[in-house]
């Protein structure tokens, strides 16, 4: 009765239970006379001897092994089952669609900025796609060692160089550290290709790379809401000293220390944030006399008389020598 039962046929199949599978190597190495192999929409089967492909099959269906498949493998194209033995082969499933991964910084990645010696912490989140795009290379660098191969086994790879290339692609001359999102397009597309050609040499193409967000501080997110409104009254010098001045009384108030740092963190992107505000406006009244000799209009004296609006706070003045509302001196 054992010898029989040994010699039950196989089906040969993968039911792709587990999603974001990319490969995977049936269990059992040796096929016995009568055994079926299936092919599912979206799959190939590989039949392997000796560490050798043997036969790649492509179309979905069910196949009679010993009648449909042997006679196209290159080495086993005479092989006749015995009563006691079967064909001793590996088979390798491949899935040929297209997987979708989410991917996101471990780290806070450390952008060199202006000011802050240890750099300004950022985390990136976003997707990515990728596929087979050479199995022959896949199976050679993979299916030696593993049984089974997953698009989080991809995404252990891109992480690991992740970090370098975004920073890499953030820090071209000219980006906008502060509106990293705007350009978030253009650096995806970057590292996408670079990713692609690294991952090519283990045989899997990246189809797609997105970044959805960055995250900054949130000492850094508050400063930018601030700095916004702030930039509306147009005197950021001042708002910067006030907020510098504050950040330092809460420290000596009994903040921790880290709670200090990140606070002057905060204070310094304010800063950063204010000064190029202020060149970008500075070089838009440059490229527009006009707007320059309408701003002029409603702040600077003419003919001897103050200006009709504060330009500390921009309150009307009505002709009076100090502002009603903050102090400041008019003529």
């Amino acid at each position: 009765m054992g010898l029989f039962s040994n010699q039950l046929s196989n089906v040969v199949e993968w039911d792709e239970s587990r999603e974001g599978v990319i490969f995977w190597k049936w269990p059992n190495d040796e096929i016995k006379k009568g055994s079926k192999l299936f092919i599912r929409p979206g799959q190939d089967a590989i039949f392997m001897y000796n560490g050798k492909i043997e036969g790649v099959f492509e179309d979905d269906g069910s196949y009679d092994i010993e009648t449909q498949i042997i006679p196209f493998l290159s080495s086993l194209k005479g092989f006749k089952f015995g009563f006691n033995s079967g064909m001793r082969a590996e088979v390798v499933f491949i899935n040929t669609k297209e997987l979708l991964c989410k991917w996101g910084t471990k780290n806070a990645i450390n952008l060199p900025a202006p000011g802050l010696p240890g750099g300004m912490p950022i985390r990136a989140f976003g997707t990515f796609n990728c596929k087979v795009q050479d199995f022959a290379v896949m199976l050679e660098k993979l299916s030696g060692t593993m049984q089974t191969y997953s698009v989080d086994d991809v995404k252990t790879r891109i992480t690991a160089s992740l970090d370098q290339l975004l920073m890499s692609w953030i820090g071209k001359e000219g980006r906008d550290m502060f509106n990293l999102q705007m350009d978030a397009r253009n650096i995806a597309k970057g590292i996408e290709e670079d990713l692609d050609m690294e991952m090519r040499k283990i045989g899997i193409g990246i189809t797609g790379f997105t970044i959805e967000s960055f995250n900054y501080p949130e000492e850094v997110k508050k400063m930018q809401e601030k700095a916004a409104a702030q930039s509306m009254v147009g005197d950021m010098n001042k708002y910067s000293q006030m907020a510098m001045a504050n950040s330092i009384e809460k420290g000596n108030g009994g903040s921790s220390g880290a709670n200090l740092a990140g606070q002057m963190m905060g204070v310094q992107m304010g800063m950063m944030m204010g000064q190029q505000m202020m060149n970008n406006v500075n070089m838009t009244q440059g490229m527009n006399p006009n707007m320059q000799g309408a701003n002029n209009a409603g702040t600077q004296p003419a003919g001897g008389q103050g200006p009709k609006f504060c330009p500390n706070c921009g309150t009307p003045t009505n002709g009076a020598k100090f502002c009603s509302n903050c102090g400041q001196k008019l003529i």
